[in-house]
C-alpha cells in the first residue's frame, strides 16, 4: 500500500472552502466563510469561540442537516451534499449520532425506550440487548425504567448519550452537551467522550464554550466571524 492510499484510509471527512450565507434585509451575512479542515478517524475535535463564531453551523453541515452554499464535505472521499434527501437521511443514520444540549428526549418513554426507539424498527430482542448494554457501558443501568422528568441532568445526557451511539455511528458530534449540567456531571459527560473515543475509537466533534472541557479533545479549533483563526 503506497504512502498516499494509507492516508486516504486514514481521513474521515475533508471540507473545503465551505461557506453558509444568510439574508437579511437585503443585505448578505455569513456564519461561515471559506472554512477548510480534515478529520481523520479517531479524531476527537472541539470547536471553540464566541456566540455566533459560527461553531453549531459546521457542527450541522457536518452532520448533513444543514446544507452549505458553496464548498465541499466528503465522508471517505465522498461528497455528502451530492446525495438525494433519502440518501443523506440514510447516510445519517448510518454515520451520525447527534448530542444536543436540550437532550430532546421523549418524556412519555422510559430511559430504555428512548434508547431503543430507533433500534425496535428492526428487531425487538436486538434493540433490547443493544440498549441494556449502553445504559450499563455509561453507569445507568439502574435508571432503564425511569422516565426523563425522573433523571438528573447528567442521567438524561447519558441517555442522549446513548441514543446517540444506539446505530454504533461513526461519528458523534456534540453540541454544548454540557451546558445544562452542575459542574459535577460536567465532568462525568467530559470522561464518558474521552472513553468513548480511546475504547470505543468514536470520532468526536465537540462545539462548546466550557474551555476546560475542549481541553479533553486532542485537537481544538477557534472560530470567529465564521472563520477558524486558530487551529491547534
Amino acid at each position: 500500500m503506497n504512502k498516499d492510499n494509507s492516508l486516504a484510509e486514514r481521513q474521515l471527512i475533508e471540507v473545503a472552502e465551505v461557506d453558509k450565507v444568510y439574508i437579511s434585509a437585503k443585505q448578505r451575512f455569513y456564519a461561515l466563510k471559506e472554512v477548510s479542515l480534515n478529520i481523520k478517524q479517531g479524531d476527537y475535535l472541539a470547536l471553540v469561540g464566541p456566540s455566533g463564531a459560527g461553531k453549531s453551523t459546521l457542527l450541522h453541515i457536518l452532520g448533513g442537516i444543514d446544507c452549505p452554499a458553496g464548498g465541499s464535505v466528503k465522508y471517505k472521499g465522498k461528497n455528502i451534499y451530492q446525495m438525494n434527501d433519502k440518501q443523506l437521511s440514510s447516510w445519517r443514520a448510518a454515520h451520525i449520532g447527534f448530542v444536543f444540549q436540550f437532550y430532546h428526549l421523549i418524556e412519555e418513554l422510559t430511559v430504555l425506550e428512548n434508547v431503543t426507539l430507533a433500534l425496535n424498527l428492526r428487531r425487538k430482542k436486538y434493540a433490547l440487548k443493544t440498549g441494556l448494554e449502553l445504559l450499563e457501558y455509561l453507569g445507568i443501568e439502574n435508571r432503564k425504567e425511569a422516565f426523563p422528568s425522573q433523571l438528573s441532568g447528567g442521567e438524561r445526557q447519558k441517555t442522549a448519550l446513548a441514543r446517540a451511539l444506539a446505530n454504533d455511528p461513526d461519528i458523534l458530534l456534540c453540541d454544548e452537551p454540557t451546558g445544562n449540567l452542575d459542574s459535577d456531571s460536567q465532568a462525568k459527560v467530559a470522561q464518558l467522550l474521552c472513553k468513548l473515543n480511546k475504547e470505543k475509537g468514536k470520532t468526536i466533534i465537540l462545539v462548546t464554550h466550557n474551555l476546560e472541557l475542549a481541553k479533553s479533545a486532542k485537537n481544538t479549533l477557534f472560530l470567529k466571524n465564521g472563520q477558524i483563526v486558530i487551529n491547534c
